[in-house]
């Protein structure tokens, strides 16, 4: 048997080379259209009482074949997914004495590589293994350009940062190590989604799909620019605990020409299982404004009680949020500007301790003595307004496992088939990490049973999109990234930020970010924070940030007028809808721009979004993507001619005219800024 084989793509532009050292070392490499992106890279593990698996192996057997589908997503940005990929399956064995035996699979499609390892049922494993370390590597071939987040063990809620890979230095957030809820062990190290531009203008992002049973990756940078597997620990230091058989996650490497192509492309959803839920008629992509917001800035609290101290609630401030009459006012607005879901956040008693060291305080049964759940519930059913129930853990996972049936069955009761779920603290049992394996086991497990409920869960505080939407449809969206709620109460973040997420955070998996906000400043509940875009700006998030969960995020007065009708500009966060035909990005610098296009499902509608950085672009955009032979009205909501996200965020205009897919616009935007288009065939 050779000890050097190959498998490309079905286009022939990628070729992965499979080989071992003089030493028995399993390694690959790989090229795009001829020219090597990942110079030869090892594989192998470290365990604990065992000895090491990454050298003296020998090959026993080479299988390939190749696999073309299409599929149907139950939501998402396209209605079909295509699958196609060239597959290499080496079988290792170990040349000494024990004998042990590995697997290393590659599916290799047109866009990327994913690669894992599988490890058959066998005696020389023993019972269990504690996997110690992956020594799992990618060679860069040169110091590349990088848009990265530090390797958190607790969470991804930073601003990207832009730099070459060599320079990837986290030591300006070590404070972040004081909060209970953060912990950074390596700061040469980075959160994946991490996303490169080559010296030749070749994307590569590297990731991980179908995160199951697991420690979540993160990768830290060597000298030699190599990135180098680090998994997250137990409590104990134990990366993994598992036995034989056993399948790691894929590890990813997605690779394209073009910004666009890069966020375009479905390897991580194509790496997992095919959905497992035979009936999903009860998940429903929608909209939805929440008792949220006014926490935030301050007009309202989270809880009823006087707060414990160390409680990161603080009731003295504000009148309670969550009550009926509050809820009832929601629903009203929700009914009349036909935006489907509600989430209520705080409507649970406990919230006068959340941050606190105490145990359990959350029932996810119990309401304030203010809030009627059975009136709320009701009267939302008649104003045909679905609520979001709402799971906030304070980081107590263990606790919230005793309580999921009894919460979930409530839920179901009263008809509410969406949960949000938060974990802001530190993760009890104490030691763990939001992205070790025993919180990736707890995310799964509610997950699965949120299911069995006919729950759909927007998970907050999570960990990372790996994908696993396709297998658990219900697993609708997810934060993890500094989002909308850091403007209400932090410097938040720059302009620029939004035009980052959708080649880094978002290649994971839908984002909850809670868009929306028309109050750009908020004045009268903050002098010194506020929104960083143009509300413009605000409207085009809801093209270019996809969710099938998508939030109207500020007050619903704020959405109204004077005189009690509706902001001209929120028609089109009325239009806009959550579930897609197709989507493509027409143009986009990483960290600069993004132009975002998507299809209505089901309809000839066409919607678009642009956004800019802090500089202010003019931007040339052909329609050729509409239908052929159609002709639209295009109502064009844009910055006025005086906007500036900091100096003048409100100003707008709105335009209508009619085009067709021989019709090129010029969008002017504004530092800050963006345009929202909404074209309805006619």
């Amino acid at each position: 048997m050779e000890d050097l084989s190959t498998v490309s793509s079905p286009n022939g532009n990628l070729l992965v080379t499979f080989s071992l050292s003089d030493s028995g070392t399993p390694q690959y490499a790989a090229q795009y259209e001829g020219a090597q992106i990942i110079d030869t890279s090892g594989l192998g593990f470290e365990f604990r009482d065992a000895l090491p698996l990454n050298d003296s192996l020998r090959i026993t057997n080479i299988e390939s074949r190749s696999f073309d589908e299409t599929w149907q997503p139950v939501w998402g940005e396209q209605e079909e997914v295509r699958n196609q990929y060239n597959e290499l399956l080496i079988s290792l064995e170990e040349t000494g004495n024990t004998n042990r035996t590995i697997n290393v699979r590659f599916r290799v499609f047109d866009d990327g590589i994913g690669f894992r390892y599988e490890v058959p049922e066998q005696e020389s494993m023993g019972d269990s293994l504690f996997i110690m370390d992956e020594k799992t590597e990618f060679a860069l071939t040169g110091d590349h350009t990088s848009w990265w987040i530090p390797a958190d063990y607790d969470s991804y809620e930073y601003n990207y940062k832009q730099s070459k890979v060599s320079a990837i230095d986290a030591s300006e957030f070590a404070s972040e190590n004081e909060r209970v809820d953060r912990q950074i062990d390596n700061f040469n190290a980075a959160n994946t989604p991490l996303t490169m531009k080559t010296a030749d203008g070749v994307y590569l992002s590297f990731h991980e799909a179908n995160l199951t049973d697991y420690a979540g990756m993160t990768l830290g940078v060597t000298g030699d620019l190599k990135l180098k597997s680090e998994l997250v620990p137990w409590a104990d230091g134990t990366k993994v605990k598992t036995k034989a058989p056993f399948n790691t996650p894929w590890r990813t490497i997605q690779v394209s020409k073009s910004a666009g192509d890069l966020a375009e492309s479905f390897i991580l959803q194509n790496l997992n299982n095919p959905n497992k839920l035979k009936n999903t008629s009860w998940i429903e992509p929608m909209k939805y404004t929440g008792i949220w917001w006014e926490m935030h800035i301050e007009k309202s609290a989270w809880g009823m009680e006087e707060a414990a101290e160390g409680s990161f609630d603080n009731p003295g401030r504000s009148a309670h949020g969550a009550t009926t009459e509050n809820a009832k006012r929601y629903i009203d607005f929700n009914n009349r500007a036909e935006i489907r879901g509600l989430l209520i956040e705080g409507w649970n008693t406990g919230w006068e301790y959340w941050g606190t060291d105490s145990l359990g305080f959350f029932d996810f049964t119990t309401p304030y003595p203010d809030f009627d759940l059975q009136e709320v519930a009701d009267y939302a059913q008649e104003n045909n307004v679905a609520l979001v129930g709402h799971h906030e853990t304070s980081g107590q996972a263990a606790h919230y496992e005793t309580r999921l049936d009894t919460a979930f069955q409530l839920y179901q009761d009263l008809g509410i088939h969406h949960v949000k779920t938060g974990y802001a603290g530190g993760v009890i049992p104490k030691g763990e990490y939001h992205h070790g394996q025993w919180m990736v086991r707890h995310y799964r497990n509610v997950v699965e049973k949120a299911a069995k409920y006919q729950i759909g869960v927007n998970a907050h505080e999570p960990i990372k999109a790996t994908g696993l939407r396709r297998t658990y449809p219900n697993m609708m969206t997810r934060e993890g990234v500094r989002g909308m709620e850091y403007n209400a109460w932090s410097e938040g973040m720059p302009p620029g930020h939004t035009t980052i997420l959708p080649f880094t955070r978002v290649l994971g998996g839908p984002i909850d970010y809670t868009p929306g906000i028309f109050d750009i400043t908020f004045d009268e509940y903050s002098d010194d924070e506020q929104v960083k875009s143009t509300l413009a700006n605000q409207l085009a998030l809801y093209v270019v940030l996809y969710s099938p969960m998508q939030m109207a995020a500020d007050l619903p007065e704020n959405y109204l007028t004077d005189d009690g009708e509706f902001h001209p500009m929120f028609q089109f966060i009325h239009e806009v809808p959550v579930d897609w035909d197709t989507s493509h990005i027409l143009d986009a610098q990483i960290g600069d721009y993004v132009v975002t296009t998507r299809k209505e499902k089901r309809t000839d509608n066409w919607f678009l979004g642009a956004i800019t950085d802090e500089e202010e672009r003019t931007k040339k955009v052909s329609l050729d993507f509409l239908d052929d032979g159609k002709t639209y009205e295009a109502i064009i909501y844009h910055d006025g001619e005086n906007a500036h996200w900091q100096d003048n965020p409100t100003d707008y205009q709105i335009k209508t005219q009619e085009v067709t897919a021989g019709t090129t616009l010029e969008l002017w935007m504004a530092p800050g800024g963006g345009t929202a288009i909404s074209f309805e065939a006619l």
